[in-house]
């Protein structure tokens, strides 16, 4: 199986916390990194340093959308923080979703949050990826 990461952090969060946070949602449903094809993340993350160098290190393709495009994804949990600062209620969700090109009906993990030792929060969220006929 194949899936697709929706990434959400906060600004200047270092890539171990990104790592530790992808592998510890992926434990939850016993997958390997090996199982991820790509990320998904808003816009205004498109200079974020850690997402960058995640994508290329692991050759992750990095795919942004915009908040108006986000928002119009129905995701189980909606934040007002994350409205109030991104324009949308949900990235991680919503991103996953929206490059899976599919619903919530594919979502395996929803908003997984995880706060490294840095104190910088990261949310993960996981969606299969439909088989290609």
């Amino acid at each position: 199986m194949k899936v697709i990461l929706g990434m959400g952090c906060d600004r200047g969060t270092p890539k171990a916390t990104l790592e530790a946070a992808i592998d510890l949602a992926l434990a939850t449903i016993k997958l390997p990194r090996s199982a991820v094809s790509s990320l998904a993340t808003i816009d205004k993350k498109n200079d974020e340093v850690a997402l960058l160098a995640l994508s290329d290190d692991h050759g992750w393709p990095l795919q942004f959308f915009c908040a108006s495009q986000l928002a119009k994804v129905q995701v189980p949990n909606p934040s007002e923080v994350v409205r109030k600062y991104m324009g949308t209620p949900a990235v991680s969700e919503a991103a996953a979703i929206l490059a899976a090109n599919t619903d919530m009906s594919d979502l395996l993990v929803e908003k997984f949050k995880h706060k490294g030792a840095d104190g910088k929060n990261a949310t993960v969220s996981i969606v299969r990826l439909k088989e290609q006929a």
